[in-house]
């Protein structure tokens, strides 16, 4: 799935549009960066809670190229600013973490371990 199909599937918001229609295989849930540095993988996207520009730093460490934030979390200037920089899509949606990645789930992206 790519970036605009993720949005529209979890009715999602994408804050920012200059993005390729890269295909995302695999999602990781996590509020706690740690343990997504863990487990870095190529087309991969980040949902998480953690509405701070440590996501989006971990994201950008860890080659992310797509985080959305749960739960309706407000994104500031500064992180959209830095996923700007750094080719990093940003989705906010109502839905809870668990609920997200079981549409994506559901939809052919696989959990990462």
């Amino acid at each position: 799935m790519n970036i605009k199909q993720i949005a529209e599937l979890i009715q999602g918001e994408l804050l920012n549009e200059n993005f390729s229609e890269q295909e995302f295989l695999y999602a990781f849930s996590s509020d706690l960066m740690s343990d997504v540095l863990r487990w870095p993988r190529e087309n991969m996207l980040l949902i998480t809670g953690l509405a701070t520009i440590q996501a989006i730093r971990t994201a950008e460490l860890s080659n992310i190229d797509c985080v959305i934030f749960a739960r309706g979390k407000k994104v500031t200037d500064e992180m959209l600013e830095l996923a700007q920089e750094s080719d990093i899509a940003v989705i906010t949606c109502p839905s809870s973490m668990f609920e997200i990645s079981g549409k994506l789930y559901a939809n052919g992206i696989k959990a990462v371990y």
